[in-house]
């Protein structure tokens, strides 16, 4: 799949100003340019515009810089703990305790990490500098370990929808906030967004499907604990490929919507801001 045909004279909008993911994310030059310091080739995928997100919103927050202190949650093989790490911020990355990674799968489809190495990206970062600035430890994300705390920022990439419940994921949001964040930090953390219905959902299981009133619901109660949250939107459908569900067997290009069970799903995101 070729890049998306940006020119020098195009005057782009705001870029990631949808909560959901989007074609126009992946046509603003912003999207290109994000892709270029993780070193990665472009491709309509939905994860990629996860990672984007993430890294676009906690650039935006000011909170990575040099001595910052991030946690990253069900890290897998991501490269985000390395192009932070180049930015000279210190990175905690956790993942799922090995038994609970071999259980769901993840292990077997790399998905799952168990050291820092396995995230150590030269293409990136020297592994020097690397090895100085990223730390590895499991974590359950039900349970999180009292001593993560007071971190600048922390992100997960579709994770929290492998908790159990709806309630389990939006409790872990907010753990991850008040539990593991210093007063004005921030937050920035995806998960899967129910397109299908706004009533029936996968509610519990291996993988649970977030509704729109759930999002909101999750967004109403951070802000009444006092946190500040970036608007929940989702993006409309305004080009061809905003209509395309790939569906099983999945190509994975484009991978932008998924049928999954009788839902049409596609990734979603919140950003917020620790306010006391």
């Amino acid at each position: 799949m070729p890049s998306p045909p940006f020119t020098a004279t195009s005057q782009p909008g705001e870029f990631a100003r949808y909560s959901t993911c989007s074609v126009a994310d992946f046509y603003h030059p912003r999207f290109l340019e994000i892709c270029g310091m993780l070193n990665h080739h472009f491709v309509f995928h939905r994860k990629l515009w996860e990672w984007v997100f993430v890294i676009h919103h906690l650039l935006q927050s000011g909170e990575v810089k040099p001595g910052a202190r991030g946690l990253v949650f069900g890290v897998g093989s991501e490269r985000l703990p390395a192009l932070f790490a180049k930015l000279g911020a210190r990175i905690v990355a956790t993942d799922a305790p090995e038994e609970i990674g071999e259980a769901n799968g993840w292990k077997a489809t790399g998905q799952h990490s168990a050291a820092s190495s396995q995230i150590r990206y030269e293409d990136i970062v020297d592994g020097r500098l690397f090895d100085e600035r990223v730390s590895y430890e499991a974590c359950d994300m039900n349970h999180i370990p009292d001593h993560l705390r007071d971190f600048d920022f922390n992100w997960s990439s579709c994770c929290f929808e492998h908790l159990g419940d709806l309630e389990a994921g939006k409790q872990f949001v907010v753990n991850a906030v008040e539990k593991c964040l210093r007063v004005g930090g921030v937050a920035v953390h995806t998960t899967e967004f129910n397109l299908t219905s706004d009533d029936d959902t996968l509610d519990s299981g291996q993988t649970v499907l977030y509704r729109r009133r759930d999002m909101l619901e999750l967004v109403e109660r951070l802000r009444s604990r006092g946190h500040e949250v970036r608007p929940f939107v989702v993006a409309p459908d305004a080009h061809p490929l905003d209509f395309h569900v790939d569906a099983p067997p999945y190509k994975n290009i484009p991978h932008l919507k998924l049928a999954y069970e009788k839902y049409v799903g596609t990734s979603v995101g919140l950003v917020v801001r620790r306010g006391r």
